[in-house]
């Protein structure tokens, strides 16, 4: 079956062919976890990584953003870099984002990142889980080659969890997919579409779709008009 992407191409993603008797939808590659628990030594879990090709010096050809849980479980960020998408290298310090937002100076914790080209400006948005006042919400920032990060505002209040934005504008607005969660377990799944005309402020918020049952339950989606 041919592998069609609506977007940029992306002829060099590792990729295993359907197992021989398997009829999922989807599929485990065979040589699983890619990237061990004790990928570098303050690790006790790497995982919720979000990885997209990346040229760089070294002959790499991958880069990412990965949540690395340190032995105390403090839940951080680091980037990584790949030749092949299957052996990564991660930096062991987590990253530091460069701002100039006083209120934003104390960094609590992140998690569950997500990383973005944008091909207008060339910059690859991360957005994550990111704690303000040790309650969830969406952090977003920006780099150019995964050394450097810069931060911008939190996009939403708390709570808030899982922002996923599109890779081009949509009638001249950025476009992002939320949860709005609690301050508990997420009891529930429904998602939201929010668009900015700045990457600064959020609005237009509008119900995408929401669980049947359990938040990871199948969901029922709505007729949206943007």
């Amino acid at each position: 079956m041919a592998k069609v992407v609506n977007g940029v191409s992306l002829p060099n993603i590792p990729w295993q062919e359907r197992p021989t008797g398997s009829s999922d939808v989807i599929w485990r590659y065979d040589a699983n976890p890619i990237i061990k628990r004790n990928a570098i030594p303050t690790s006790n879990s790497v995982f919720n990584s979000a990885v997209v090709p990346f040229e760089g010096k070294d002959g790499y050809k991958y880069a990412g953003v990965f949540r690395v849980d340190d032995k105390a479980r403090n839940m951080n960020l680091h980037a990584g870099f790949s030749k092949d998408g299957i052996n990564f290298d991660i930096n062991p310090e987590r990253i530091e984002f460069i701002h100039s937002l006083p209120d934003l100076q104390n960094f609590q914790y992140g998690y569950d990142p997500r990383v973005t080209y944008f091909a207008e400006d060339g910059k690859f948005y991360v957005t994550w889980c990111n704690a303000y006042g040790y309650k969830p919400t969406i952090g977003v920032g920006w780099t150019y080659d995964f050394k450097e990060f810069f931060l911008s505002e939190n996009a939403f209040l708390p709570f808030n969890r899982n922002g996923v934005m599109f890779p081009r504008k949509v009638g001249g607005n950025y476009l992002m997919f939320s949860r709005p969660s609690d301050s508990g377990h997420t009891p529930f799944g429904d998602i939201y579409i929010s668009q900015s005309p700045d990457m600064l402020y959020w609005g237009k918020h509008r119900h995408v779709m929401g669980p049947r049952g359990g938040w990871e339950s199948t969901k029922s989606a709505q007729d949206l008009s943007l």
